[in-house]
């Protein structure tokens, strides 16, 4: 799909200054920004600390994004968690595929190709894609429905020979 609809589907309230998407706020914003704002954290309270603080603003937004996005467009679980894929890649994050939708197993795997954060944070020793963990973690809450989901980030592309971000999320 080449097409972008969430570019197409935005909405610019001039008077207010917001950016929407079909009634949800969004602003745009650096990956530089985030980053740095997450090893200054990682910096203060620990890298484990970070990870977990991170990971729970990922962890909302993607559960608050698969609860709206399900109700507005009326999709199964499945087709929710593969809109949300399709959605973190039209929105810049890298290119995301939904690679394993299991409930019987309760598992949902995602992949990302050239994810923003990895390539901004550069060379690490560990996996730094903790928004994108907690985002995967936040939407299999919803499509799994449950309020226990362990995410782990088995592959970074940070990590030297890591092509891909890869995220196996359990319910």
């Amino acid at each position: 799909m080449d097409e972008n609809t969430i570019l197409s589907g935005l909405t610019y309230d001039a008077e207010g200054g917001a950016l929407t998407f079909n009634g949800v706020r969004y602003f745009l914003i650096r990956p530089e920004t985030l980053i740095e704002f997450q090893k200054a954290v990682a910096a203060e309270v620990g890298v484990d600390k970070c990870s977990e603080l991170i990971y729970r603003g990922g962890f909302a937004g993607g559960a608050l994004s698969a609860r709206k996005y399900r109700a507005v467009f009326s999709k199964t679980d499945r087709e929710t968690a593969a809109y949300l894929c399709a959605m973190g890649s039209q929105i810049g994050w890298g290119r995301f595929e939904l690679t394993q939708f299991d409930p019987d197993a309760r598992a949902v795997r995602v992949t990302v190709t050239g994810s923003a954060f990895a390539a901004v944070y550069g060379a690490s020793n560990v996996p730094v894609c903790h928004f994108i963990r907690g985002v995967v973690g936040g939407m299999t809450s919803v499509v799994l429905d449950s309020e226990v989901v362990r995410v782990t980030e088995e592959s970074c592309s940070a990590l030297v020979g890591a092509d891909v971000c890869a995220f196996l999320a359990h319910a």
